[in-house]
């Protein structure tokens, strides 16, 4: 086990009795034909369980529809691609030449899925109690500082985009597919998000052309909002 490898299994706070789950977790189907999707997969599930459970505990006075929203955005791909960057995850996963020149290692769907093949090797490791203690441990500061009412997460970005755009008369997003990667079952795309009236665009990416919407729709907010200060020409 290298020490990279243990650096990781700390940072997770599961030490893996059966190291090759840990391996698998981390190949990509470029590399291998023993890769992680099926990890990915159980992970997913797994995950999603834990999430529910935590949120339930922490707040218990919120109804369904405020625990959903809030697990929503815990869960979604690009809080997965945050995780990974903190378990400095690009530099141990395992990827065929061709994905890792392309930039796979830095891709947020690979990165996003690779966490939850983690959190799903860790359940067929040692069970659920350890998988939700790793989930407890990477989601702790996120869930402690969630709202109770989960207002913060009660509209996707590309909603949240059109108000702030309307708001102040400008004119709605559009948003053009600008690339599509990976074979038919398991496709990568990218979305440009642009905003003529201002000469802005970003590009965001997702498993589906939706979610790769509402990436770029969530950049090109966070920017907007940077600028929205006095002397930007973006304030009311």
């Amino acid at each position: 086990m290298t020490s990279s490898l243990a650096t990781l299994q700390q940072r997770l706070g599961h030490q893996f009795s059966k190291p090759e789950l840990l391996t698998r977790a981390l190949t990509h189907r470029s590399f291998s034909v023993d890769h992680n999707e099926r990890l990915e997969f159980l992970g997913d599930a797994v995950l999603s369980l834990a999430v529910s459970s935590l949120l339930y505990e922490r707040f218990s006075g919120s109804d369904e529809g405020d625990l959903t929203r809030i697990r929503a955005h815990m869960v979604r791909e690009d809080s997965l691609h945050r995780l990974a960057l903190t378990l400095d995850l690009p530099g141990v996963l395992r990827l065929s030449d061709g994905e890792a020149k392309g930039g796979g290692a830095q891709r947020a769907s690979i990165l996003a899925d690779a966490v939850e093949a983690l959190i799903g090797a860790t359940f067929v490791d040692g069970g659920y109690a350890p998988a939700l203690e790793v989930v407890r441990k990477l989601l702790a500061d996120v869930i402690s500082q969630a709202g109770s009412s989960g207002d913060q997460w009660g509209k996707d970005a590309k909603t949240a985009l059109q108000e702030w755009l309307q708001a102040r008369r400008l004119a709605v997003p559009t948003y053009t597919i600008t690339e599509t990667r990976g074979q038919a079952h398991a496709q990568t795309f990218e979305v440009e998000c642009a905003v003529p009236s201002l000469s802005l665009s970003k590009k965001g990416e997702g498993r589906s052309r939706r979610v790769a919407e509402q990436d770029a729709a969530r950049r090109m907010l966070d920017e907007l909002i940077s600028r929205d200060k006095p002397g930007s020409g973006l304030r009311d």
